[in-house]
């Protein structure tokens, strides 16, 4: 019980962080490819994350101790799989025999694999059957090396059974997703390039991605200015110091976000949901700084001030003005006198 805590506690950590990382594209090609992005989409596909990673952490982990490591014998015929369901049901408890309760184990395993490859990618049986029949024996090869080597032998028991229940489990998955509505699968979608309503979560979307956007950039530079000083430079004193890390992550998106409205308009995540503000008596010249500082950018140039307050200050206001303005066109529209429009509508919808 111990262990399976611990792979689903990894499986959902691992999942966050790749989720985050992932996110703004997810949206990016969701607005492309279906229009737009609903709640109910987004947690299946988070679910999915999580579940693909699950399956690595229920197979590998815990990882062995150097301690207690000891070679798992590899089961290379179905003879003992075929013995253990008929010892279960001849010793008349099958329903708490261990042994067939591991086998049911390994096909809700991955009835999942299959119920996602229909309802996400439209895939029926067939896939189904030789995706997960290739899955399970990645994994079970995985086990039989030892982690293609990391480990000098197997650590966990390679067996054919579960080759059999795990495919078993996708095909069945597969089945079961066939009780899900049509309209609810992630069917092809047409008019993906047709103009949709502007709504306030949609706005918030925006903002969203902004913020994760921006982050995660920071991050990332941050990380790459202590790398570099470090094996780069050599400079181990200014590692310890921090300032060159923290001023570049803090420069560096401002930087990014401000060519990027200056040169089109738009942010980061004004393109992720296909979102842009036109029109106005201001020339773009004027009206795109003034955005540029209405949203991302007023957040990010008063993240470089001596005061830290001003930022969740600058945020609240935001998020009041986007909630509770038409559209959620919030602070943009109003410093840079546009309108927010769809991307996709054209230059008609400025006027």
């Amino acid at each position: 019980m111990v262990d399976a805590v611990f792979s689903a506690a990894v499986a959902i950590l691992f999942g966050a962080v790749i989720g985050v990382a992932l996110f703004v594209p997810f949206v990016a090609i969701s607005y492309r490819r279906r229009g737009g992005l609903t709640l109910g989409r987004g947690l299946v596909w988070a679910a999915a994350l999580v579940y693909f990673i699950a399956i690595w952490t229920y197979t590998l982990l815990p990882l062995p101790q150097s301690e207690d490591y000891r070679c798992a014998p590899a089961v290379l015929s179905f003879e003992p799989f075929v013995q253990d369901i008929a010892d279960a049901i001849g010793r008349g408890h099958p329903l708490t025999d261990f042994a067939l309760l591991q086998i049911v184990f390994n096909v809700l395993l991955f009835l999942p694999l299959g119920f996602f490859l229909r309802v996400l990618a439209r895939r029926g049986v067939l896939v189904a059957f030789v995706v997960g029949a290739l899955t399970s024996l990645l994994i079970e090869t995985t086990q039989l090396t030892g982690v293609w080597g990391l480990f000098p032998c197997a650590y966990r028991m390679f067996d054919v059974g579960d080759l059999l229940t795990n495919t078993t489990g996708a095909v069945v998955g597969s089945l079961l997703a066939l009780l899900v509505p049509r309209r609810w699968r992630d069917a092809e979608v047409t008019d993906a390039g047709v103009p949709r309503p502007l709504t306030k979560p949609r706005r918030l979307l925006a903002m969203l991605c902004d913020a994760l956007a921006a982050g995660l950039l920071s991050f990332a530079v941050g990380i790459a200015v202590q790398v570099w000083l470090e094996y780069g430079a050599g400079d181990h004193a200014a590692v310890l110091d921090g300032s060159a890390a923290s001023t570049a992550s803090t420069l560096v998106p401002i930087v990014v976000w401000a060519v990027l409205v200056l040169a089109t308009g738009r942010t980061v995540g004004d393109i992720a949901v296909e979102l842009r503000y036109r029109g106005g008596p201001l020339p773009a010249l004027v009206a795109r700084p003034l955005r540029f500082l209405g949203g991302i950018g007023g957040y990010l140039l008063l993240g470089a001030t001596p005061w830290p307050w001003t930022q969740p200050l600058f945020a609240l206001v935001a998020l009041v003005a986007a909630a509770s303005t038409a559209g959620g066109a919030g602070l943009p529209a109003w410093l840079s006198r546009q309108r927010l429009t769809d991307a996709r509508a054209g230059e008609a919808a400025a006027e």
